[in-house]
């Protein structure tokens, strides 16, 4: 009914209006002339008022027409817009109070609780296949907590070398250049290549598969053999790398095993640099005893003869060749006494031994000693003295530790010992390492008999006796005394080491409950055999989504890039934890204007590297990967003005979300980043940051590759051709 109304009401004004003007336009026509008098109108004026009354009429018309137009077609437009997103991603909803028409905002209520319904339906389904999958996804979680926590380097890659999985070790040892800067060289969907020759890679693959075609059609199951091989990183390390083969189905690009097939290989790696560092000093210093030994042993073995062959030389002769012996016999002392004293830590490797510094290696013997042993027995008191902080050691820290703490409690128990001292001072080439106590004294029979029993104290049993843990660390240890201080001690001597010039770095941990996701196991599927980029698919490209912080709005006339940041997608995923954000240094002033949108004062920019440095590192993070940015001919014009001056150039794809939004949405007013977040439903966080823009930008990507498929948009190609067909591909800097 009242819709009726409103139609009726709509025809009544209509009428109406028409009625109006065709009365006005008779009086017009049919008002008097002018007379003598004055009176009366002229015929001009009367055809003036009615063209001002003809522009009236078709202005009123015009405005009516318009906002009959915004309210039942554009309206509609923009709701169909609004509900092809809401279709493609759950969650979102039409606004009710944004259509003017009170028929539209019922239907967009009817259009949301059709939504709600169909929103209820897919939980219950996806709920239904959580269920399912619950398996298979704590399998996934436990192998991606056991590649990020591993202390060794893993690299899972296809046939084609596209990294599909890693841990955190390998992307620390595997991202540093030269320099010993960070360089962002692995990520997922990159080329191992872009790290180790491709010769090498492809080599070893080849002598896994000709060890796999020997091993014969039985045996196709079973582990089929591995490659080893030893390269080097971009910073010099050494890497000793071991490559097992992935077996799976066949496939069309896969390299047949038997009955079985090799989808891809695993990548072990182990750093030898110092290993091999160790190796070369051991053969050196056996190639010196060798030829430094040579000459004084013959000249002993040639006095000896002549001592030997002739009793009755002279006492003078023989004192001389007694002479030769002694004196070349002292040279070969010294000599093996300074080989051993400057690589003992070389010559002893039997046991595994580790570098630490003195000054920690205490801290958690006292720590250790310290422990409160039950409710019955204080805790013992520990203090540390006379400690050089620079000292350090190449031990056997637990067995160290263990004996340490063994002869404490045995002071205690025995004794009744309530406080003990640690000190680690230098001596030479030796560490002192000394455990003191005051006033109680003990004979050097059971001293001995402590340091040589196996040890066995406070429920702890080794068979091995201090005297076996301080001799596998190359070290001597002994009992003494001092009457006048009152103080007793055992005292070791232990090798001091050098400092260790490159110290393992720590794996980073990710923050509480965001492990980072290193690896994605439908990479297994890509394969080089590839048509060309314009012509493969949106969902298969892998994406850098890139955004800059500028000093200014206008970059030909000389505003400079003050942040750039980035992040990846690869196989439609957003890798958060793939990132770059560097802050550049514009070697300009900035403006308050730009500081009061971005943040980023003055300050922030000093000590960071200028641009020239920052771009080849980006340029390598870009690598094998589309652009995508939003207003990205903004950020792109920056880049190419400084392609002469730095030498990088890039020469990849664009695309752009403010393009692609117009293509998607013509009939929306804005193309803003965040109005179109809102309208596809994505949290807008970190806004005026390079990496927090990057960020929403790649979420609303991903949020439009749905939407583009829905209107036959699939390629890179017509995603590109599309683009450039709207108003806004006009807009040039």
């Amino acid at each position: 009914m009242r819709s009726r109304r409103k139609l009726l009401l709509t025809a009544a004004a209509a009428s109406l209006f028409l009625l109006l003007v065709v009365v006005a336009t008779a009086s017009l026509m049919l008002a008097s002339e002018a007379d003598a008098s004055g009176g009366g109108r002229t015929q001009e004026e009367r055809i003036v008022a009615l063209l001002v009354l003809t522009l009236a009429a078709c202005a009123l018309s015009c405005w009516v027409v318009y906002q009959l137009h915004e309210r039942y077609v554009g309206a509609p437009l923009r709701m169909a817009e609004e509900l092809a997103a809401a279709l493609a991603h759950s969650g979102l909803r039409l606004g009710e109070g944004e259509y003017g028409a009170e028929e539209l905002r019922v239907l967009a209520h009817a259009a949301n609780q059709l939504l709600a319904l169909r929103e209820a339906r897919e939980n219950d389904v996806a709920q239904r296949v959580s269920e399912a999958r619950a398996s298979l996804e704590e399998e996934r979680s436990r192998l991606a907590a056991l590649m990020a926590d591993l202390s060794q380097s893993v690299v899972v890659c296809n046939l084609d070398g596209r990294v599909l999985l890693y841990n955190q070790r390998a992307r620390q040892e595997l991202s540093t250049g030269a320099d010993g800067s960070n360089v962002e060289l692995l990520g997922l969907g990159r080329s191992i290549y872009t790290v180790f020759d491709r010769a090498l890679i492809e080599h070893a693959l080849e002598r896994l598969q000709q060890a796999s075609r020997e091993g014969g059609e039985a045996d196709s199951r079973k582990l089929i053999g591995s490659a080893q091989f030893v390269t080097a990183t971009h910073s010099g390390r050494l890497l000793r790398a071991h490559m097992s083969p992935v077996l799976g189905a066949h496939g069309p690009h896969h390299a047949r095993v038997g009955t079985l097939s090799i989808t891809g290989f695993v990548l072990v790696l182990e750093d030898v640099t110092s290993t091999n560092e160790r190796h070369a000093r051991r053969d050196a210093l056996i190639q010196s005893l060798v030829e430094g030994g040579r000459g004084p042993l013959g000249s002993i073995r040639a006095a000896g003869e002549m001592l030997s062959d002739f009793s009755d030389m002279p006492q003078q002769q023989r004192d001389r060749f007694l002479r030769v012996i002694r004196d070349e016999a002292a040279a070969l002392s010294a000599q093996f006494e300074k080989a051993a004293a400057a690589f003992s830590n070389d010559l002893r490797e039997r046991w595994l031994l580790e570098e630490i510094l003195g000054v920690e290696l205490l801290a958690v013997a006292a720590r250790r000693i310290g422990e409160r042993r039950s409710t019955e027995r204080r805790a013992l008191a520990v203090k540390c003295e006379n400690v050089d902080d620079e000292l350090w050691l190449r031990v056997d820290t637990f067995g160290l530790l263990q004996a340490l703490r063994y002869l404490a409690l045995r002071l205690q128990d025995e004794y009744a010992v309530r406080e003990v001292r640690l000190s680690l001072t230098r001596s030479g080439q030796l560490a002192q390492f000394d455990l003191s106590w005051l006033g109680t004294f003990m004979n050097n029979e059971t001293a001995m008999s402590w340091l040589q029993d196996p040890m066995a104290s406070g429920g702890e049993v080794s068979p091995l006796s201090v005297v076996d843990v301080i001799e596998r660390c190359n070290g001597d240890i002994w009992f003494q005394r001092e009457r006048v201080s009152h103080r007793a001690f055992f005292r070791t001597m232990l090798p001091a080491a050098e400092a260790p010039r490159d110290l393992p770095r720590a794996i980073v941990a990710a923050p509480e409950g965001e492990r980072p996701e290193f690896y994605d196991f439908d990479i297994f599927l890509w394969s080089a055999v590839n048509p060309e980029l314009d012509d493969r698919p949106l969902a298969e490209l892998s994406y850098t989504v890139f955004d800059t912080e500028t000093t200014g709005l206008q970059p030909s006339e000389g505003d400079e890039i003050i942040q750039i940041g980035a992040t990846r997608i690869v196989n439609r995923r957003l890798l958060r934890h793939e990132c770059f954000d560097q802050l550049v240094d514009p070697r300009r002033s900035l403006s308050e204007q730009s500081i009061a949108v971005h943040g980023i004062t003055p300050e922030l920019l000093v000590g960071q590297p200028a641009i020239d440095v920052v771009l080849p590192k980006f340029h390598a993070f870009c690598a094998d990967t589309v652009l995508v940015g939003h207003n990205a001919a903004f950020d792109m014009r920056f880049l190419q003005l400084k392609e002469r001056p730095t030498g990088v150039r890039f020469d990849q794809p664009v695309l752009d979300t403010l393009l692609l939004s117009a293509v998607l949405h013509p009939n929306q007013t804005t193309h803003r980043l965040e109005a179109i977040a809102e309208r596809l439903g994505v949290s807008v966080f970190g806004r005026h940051t390079a990496l927090g823009d990057a960020m929403v930008t790649g979420e609303v990507f991903l949020r439009m590759l749905p939407l583009l498929a829905e209107i036959g948009i699939t390629t890179l190609r017509q995603a590109r051709e599309a683009s450039q067909k709207t108003f806004h591909a006009r807009l040039k800097y």
